[in-house]
């Protein structure tokens, strides 16, 4: 775990792909590669358990493609601030994945609901009855 509580992923797993942003910027932003993607594999990581990928591939199935996730980030006009900030998204994603869930607590009603729903239930009944024609 590094700053603030969030995992920290190796570099040697993390492939990077630099392209042109779209957007305002001027003459430079149509030479420089800004935009930043990074690729990272889930189930070839060596940061995290059998156990917490196994978690992470089922929070984030919707994100994985043959278990690779990738993270865009074109907000910046430096490719420097980019990588970070696309870094610190990957970071912070796999993080809330692998966070293990609470197991549920078994509770009872209340004594007060119970009544209240059978209460409701007699007071349906009782209109249902008011409805039958008395010759029946």
């Amino acid at each position: 775990m590094s700053h603030k509580g969030r995992l920290s992923l190796p570099e040697s797993e993390m492939t990077w792909r630099f392209s042109r942003s779209s957007g305002a910027g001027g003459q430079h932003v149509n030479t420089t590669d800004t935009r930043v993607e990074l690729i990272w594999s889930l189930t070839d990581t060596t940061a995290l358990s059998p156990a917490q990928k196994e978690l992470a591939s089922q929070r984030l199935s919707n994100r994985l493609v043959d278990g690779t996730i990738v993270v865009v980030s074109s907000q910046y006009r430096s490719q420097h601030r980019n990588r970070e900030a696309a870094r610190v998204r990957l970071e912070e994603l796999v993080t809330q994945a692998i966070i293990p869930p609470t197991p549920r607590r078994p509770t009872r009603p209340s004594r007060a609901s119970t009544q209240r729903r059978i209460d409701s239930k007699k007071r349906r009944s009782a209109l249902k009855q008011g409805r039958k024609s008395p010759w029946e």
